[in-house]
């Protein structure tokens, strides 16, 4: 396997309306009240809402630390940001966002979608056993449950989940993306990423997609994205970005996943709060000081958010201001 950099990839989805509806409740799994929405808008790819301005925003921001100024110039640090306050006009920006690393057990939100299509498709069926192995796979990262899953699915199943066109998350003209290719256990079959050569990666564009296509219905159905969300809502866990959400933010509205292996820390989330801190926020590095990276990115992101334009439009929610 080739040696994977760091990664920071960020996308901040910035206070979303409610949908005029809440989706049915799937069998065995609650789904989380206002998500997903319906937006047109999100039909459109978020490639096409680069935005100039809120660019040059995150990439002072970034310049501005030292630490993270020299890892994004190595191409050890991406960074991918959606600021969605005004639902109609998202604006998308990115430092490296289509770099693809190693991501740890963050790739495991490509095993949940995987499962749910085959769910939806009827290849697999959604047992108590299968569901209790999602929940610890998410909530606790726990790498037998996940093994478990891979075994049920197959690796070619997972892989062609992530490229099929109407989903690509895995796109080999954009750098590649989410990608599982092993269980997560030694001794098992391999099906390496084409581009790398990586069993668990991910770029920071293709982890912000994950999140915006899921909080609009777009992943598999709405109903089956509405059971994912309440899979990722909450966490048995307290660091990377929820050591600074757990204090200022109510979790059971904090969806996310994360990974650490020797010095590959990754992270993602999205925040859905009424303070007007509703976005996604996704990072992967590869530093020794990883953790403490992602603690400081989050609020750093909430800053930038905090500042920018859309806030001073019509129809947008401004940021709370930072605790």
């Amino acid at each position: 396997m080739k040696r994977p950099h760091l990664i920071l990839g960020l996308a901040l989805l910035q206070a979303l309306p409610l949908a005029a509806g809440s989706p049915d409740r799937a069998a065995g799994l609650e789904a989380v009240a206002d998500l997903p929405l319906h937006q047109p808008s999100a039909s459109r790819p978020l490639r096409d809402r680069e935005d100039a301005e809120l660019t040059r925003e995150l990439q002072a921001r970034v310049n501005a630390h030292a630490q993270w100024r020299g890892l994004a110039q190595a191409r050890h640090l991406s960074v991918g940001l959606v600021d969605f306050r005004d639902p109609s006009v998202p604006r998308y920006a990115a430092v490296n966002g289509d770099t693809m690393m190693y991501a740890a057990s963050l790739p495991k939100i490509a095993i949940l979608l995987a499962a749910f299509q085959a769910f939806e498709d009827g290849q697999l069926r959604q047992s108590a056993e299968v569901e209790g192995d999602l929940s610890a796979m998410i909530q606790r990262s726990d790498n037998q449950a996940a093994t478990r899953m891979v075994d049920r699915l197959g690796l070619p199943t997972i892989a062609r989940t992530l490229t099929a066109p109407a989903v690509r998350l895995y796109d080999a003209a954009t750098g590649g993306g989410l990608w599982v290719g092993r269980a997560y256990a030694q001794d098992h079959p391999v099906l390496p990423d084409p581009l790398k050569g990586l069993l668990h990666a991910a770029t920071a564009y293709q982890v912000c997609r994950f999140y915006y296509l899921l909080a609009n219905g777009k992943l598999v159905s709405p109903e089956r994205s509405a059971e994912m969300l309440s899979l990722l809502s909450g966490t048995a866990l307290s660091h990377k970005f929820v050591y600074h959400l757990k204090d200022t933010s109510s979790l059971d509205h904090v969806y996310r996943k994360s990974g650490t292996w020797q010095n590959w820390h990754a992270n993602s989330v999205l925040v859905w709060q009424n303070d007007g801190r509703r976005y996604i926020l996704t990072g992967l590095v590869e530093d020794a000081g990883g953790e403490q990276i992602l603690r400081d990115l989050l609020p750093a992101a909430e800053e930038v958010l905090a500042s920018s334009a859309p806030s001073r439009r019509a129809g947008a929610l401004p940021m709370a201001p930072l605790p």
